[in-house]
């Protein structure tokens, strides 16, 4: 009887203790939510973020998913595709920063150090439409920096 006692104790103990390993997409986004359609205005499209986290970006996988990033979105994206336009998402900092998204699929994209540069970007030449929850994240762990999201369908210079 004590044997079984002690492995529920030991099995519930494992359970609560699992790492999250996903980000909280489900929080309200720390710098807003934007709803955006194929040819909007203006284009670029830019929120002022904080960017940085407690939390490593790397634990999403792939080998662009770098620096750390906060639990909650800075910014949800609710996009509708059309007109055959690309979707640019790129973060711009004096600091080295990164991007991770939570494509509508439910995939992870990430980039750091797009186009040779320390700001990221990522390049979506068939964007699909829904939401987008992208996190800015900053290399030095629980450092926050400013940073800007830039959201466009028109290739940066």
């Amino acid at each position: 009887m004590k044997r079984r006692t002690l492995a529920a104790v030991a099995a519930a103990a494992l359970v609560t203790a699992a790492p999250v390993l996903a980000q909280n997409f489900n929080r309200p986004p720390s710098f807003g939510t934007l709803n955006l359609s194929a040819n909007f205005a203006p284009d670029p499209t830019v929120v002022a973020v904080t960017a940085g986290g407690n939390l490593p970006a790397e634990r999403l996988g792939g080998s662009q998913c770098v620096g750390s990033i906060a639990d909650a979105p800075d910014v949800r994206l609710n996009y509708r595709a059309g007109q055959g336009l690309p979707l640019y998402l790129s973060a711009v900092s004096r600091a080295d920063v990164t991007i991770v998204v939570n494509l509508p699929n439910g995939q992870w994209a990430c980039n750091d150090d797009h186009a040779g540069s320390t700001n990221a970007g990522l390049v979506f030449r068939n964007p699909q439409s829904g939401q987008y929850d992208i996190w800015i994240g900053h290399y030095d762990r629980g450092s926050r920096v400013p940073a800007q999201l830039r959201i466009s369908e028109i290739a940066p210079r």
